[in-house]
């Protein structure tokens, strides 16, 4: 078992002879002294390539750059890196290069999408606000790998008071959340004044700040940013641990100072070939999680973006993990795995199914270990139906609501206000034969 600090301690002096702990465990100097070439990331791990393996990735990095905190390099398991779980996230790798005929630059439509820079307005009451282009490690499955390798800049002023001005001007928006990059390697000042600009808009109700800092920069939360972020409640955070080598001592640290701050936090996780599509390792990893008081939120399907498809496995593989966390851990270690649709269609949940048939006065289900079991419909039951008045309505909803609620997909097939019995694709063979008759 290797020791941690000592090979911490031992890349430190590799990168500074004269670097203590101090220097180690502060983030800029993490930030100033990132591995971003091979030669630095071999010398600092006793690692050789081949001239033919060093040839190739030479050529990756050149279209996906390379950055690794000193911090996280050190979780790498020189022994057997090429299938460390710490490497292959964030060392590059020649099939980066290979591009499938599904992949795109761009496939969650994200820019397609965007009113006005920075902002992503996919769903009807929240907004993804994109308020810096700097992260602290270039990670290799990022679904944003088209805007890696860009100039890091923090957007002025004057391009994130576009963002908010858009927000203001729609009262849907009640949910806003913070990513990029990544919103914590923001100075504290600059984050505080977005915070507080959108605690002045009334209709925002909740501010979530997706990072990968716990991760890959733990010292990054520092006090002081985490008294700048307890000004800001309700606020809350989202990481983003993939396997359970990730949750160290430092890391533990960082999200003990947010949880203590009263900000509730969540995690991402991307399934990855190779690095966490097993079960056990998922089991782990989302155990710790919440052991670290850290909700496991969603476990997404690796997206089709352009170098990613070697990590990317069958959505059965994601669907078995599922079905061997239900019942066999704590229900809220039980992430939703979910499909982030193609072209901007959003999260699609994709779960294994417990609802095995129905009849009018029964329900048959299956639990996780296969015991096959009935619910009785109760026969009394009066559905509720919701005739847009609130104010008279026998539920008592006092939510001092006064607009109609306006339904869209499903949910307007299913509304009593709307009349829709169908929703139909545009252009269809079919619908363009009803417009030639």
């Amino acid at each position: 078992m290797v020791n941690l600090k000592l090979k911490q301690v031992e890349i430190a002096s590799k990168i500074d002879s004269a670097a203590a702990i101090v220097q180690w465990n502060d983030w800029k100097w993490q930030m100033k002294h990132a591995i971003t070439d091979i030669p630095t990331f071999e010398r600092l791990l006793g690692i050789r390539f081949s001239d033919d393996e060093r040839q190739a990735l030479e050529k990756t990095i050149q279209k996906f750059p390379l950055r690794i905190t000193p911090y996280y390099l050190s979780l790498i398991d020189t022994r057997d890196y090429k299938n460390d779980p710490i490497y292959r996230q964030c060392f590059p790798s020649p099939s980066e290069l290979v591009v499938d005929k599904c992949d795109m630059a761009d496939p969650l439509a994200e820019d397609k999408d965007s009113p006005v820079p920075g902002i992503t307005h996919r769903y009807p009451d929240r907004v993804l606000f994109l308020v810096s282009n700097v992260c602290a490690m270039y990670c290799r499955h990022c679904t944003r790998k088209r805007k890696v390798g860009n100039v890091d800049y923090i957007p002025d002023k004057a391009t994130i008071s576009m963002g908010l001005e858009y927000i203001r001007n729609n009262p849907a928006i009640r949910d806003v959340l913070l990513s990029g990059g990544d919103p914590f390697m923001l100075p504290d000042d600059y984050l505080d004044w977005i915070l507080s600009e959108l605690d002045a808009i009334p209709h925002v109700e909740v501010v979530r700040i997706g990072t990968r800092v716990p991760v890959v920069l733990p010292c990054r939360v520092t006090n002081s940013l985490v008294n700048m972020l307890k000004k800001h409640h309700p606020l809350w955070v989202n990481t983003h641990f993939n396997h359970p080598k990730e949750v160290t001592p430092a890391s533990r640290e960082a999200l003990r100072k947010l949880a203590d701050a009263g900000i509730p936090l969540g995690n991402q996780c991307v399934l990855l070939a190779g690095v966490n599509d097993c079960p056990q390792i998922m089991k782990k990893l989302f155990q710790k999680l919440v052991q670290n008081r850290v909700r496991p939120y969603y476990m997404f399907q690796c997206d089709l973006t352009e170098g990613l498809s070697h990590f990317r496995t069958s959505i059965s593989k994601g669907v078995e993990i599922i079905e061997n966390l239900i019942g066999h851990t704590s229900g809220f270690a039980v992430p939703t795995y979910v499909v982030d649709a193609p072209g901007g269609g959003g999260k699609i949940p994709v779960m294994p199914n417990y609802l095995i048939s129905c009849s009018s006065n029964k329900v048959v289900l299956r639990n996780y270990e296969g015991v096959i079991t009935t619910y009785t419909e109760p026969e009394s039951y009066r559905p509720v139906k919701c005739r847009g008045d609130c104010e008279a309505c026998e539920l008592q909803l006092n939510a001092g609501c006064s607009e109609k609620t306006n339904a869209i997909g499903i949910a307007k097939l299913l509304s009593d206000l709307d009349e829709a019995i169908s929703l139909v694709p545009e252009k269809t063979r079919r619908i363009e034969r009803r417009n030639d008759a």
